[in-house]
C-alpha cells in the first residue's frame, strides 16, 4: 500500500513538472497572437479584425485551465504563464486601445492599475517566501468581462447605429468587470496571509 502511494505521489509531481502540455501550449499560442492584434491595429488600422482578434483570445482564457483541470494536465509552468499570459493581455489591450482612442484614459488606467497592485503583491509574497496562490475564479471572470468589452469598444469607435449597439455593450461588461476585478484584488488578502505562513513554515 505504502509503494502504491509512494507512485502516485511521485507520478503526480512528475505530471506538476511537464511543460509540453495542451493547456501551456494554448497559453504559448495566446501570447503569439498578441502582436497579431497589434499590427492589425495600427498598422493596417482594421478595427474590426483587431477587435475579433482580441475578443478571441479573450474568450480562449477559459479553455487552458479548462483543459488543465478535466485532463489531469495541471503543471507548475501553467499556473506561472497563465496568470502572465492574462496580465500581459489586458495590458496590451489596454495601451493599445487607449493610443487608438477607442477607449476612455480613466477607464483604461483603472483596469491597469488592479492589475499593477495584484502583480506587484504577488512579487512581494514571492520574495518573502509566500506558497502560490491559485487564480480565483472571481478574478478569472473579472478578466473576461474586461477582455470582452475592449473589443467592442473597437467596434464601437465609428458613428453608425451599429457602432453605437457596441459602445452600451462595451461600458455593460466593462463596469461589470472592473467591479469584478477589484473585488478578486481584496479578496486576494486572506489566501495571500495563508500562503505567507504556509510558504514560511516549510523553511
Amino acid at each position: 500500500m505504502t509503494s502504491s502511494t509512494e507512485h502516485h505521489r511521485e507520478g503526480s509531481w512528475l505530471s506538476r513538472q511537464r511543460i509540453w502540455t495542451v493547456p501551456n501550449v494554448v497559453t504559448l499560442a495566446r501570447l503569439c497572437c498578441i502582436p497579431v492584434f497589434v499590427v492589425l491595429l495600427f498598422r493596417g488600422h482594421h478595427t474590426v479584425a483587431a477587435g475579433f482578434v482580441l475578443g478571441t483570445l479573450g474568450a480562449t482564457d477559459w479553455v487552458d485551465g479548462y483543459v488543465a483541470r478535466h485532463f489531469d494536465q495541471v503543471s507548475e509552468l501553467g499556473k506561472i504563464i497563465d496568470p502572465v499570459a492574462d496580465r500581459i493581455l489586458v495590458a496590451t489591450a489596454v495601451v493599445s486601445t487607449v493610443a487608438y482612442g477607442a477607449v476612455p484614459l480613466w477607464f483604461g488606467l483603472a483596469t491597469v492599475l488592479r492589475e499593477v497592485v495584484v502583480s506587484v503583491a504577488v512579487l512581494v509574497l514571492a520574495s518573502l517566501g509566500a506558497a502560490r496562490i491559485d487564480v480565483l475564479w472571481v478574478g478569472k471572470a473579472g478578466t473576461f468581462a474586461l477582455m470582452t468589452s475592449y473589443p467592442f469598444f473597437l467596434f464601437g469607435s465609428g458613428h453608425t447605429t451599429a457602432n453605437h449597439v457596441c459602445l452600451v455593450v462595451a461600458w455593460s461588461t466593462g463596469i461589470v468587470g472592473l467591479v469584478l476585478a477589484w473585488v478578486a484584488a481584496l479578496s486576494y488578502i486572506a489566501p495571500a496571509r495563508a500562503a505567507l505562513i504556509a510558504g514560511r513554515s516549510r523553511r
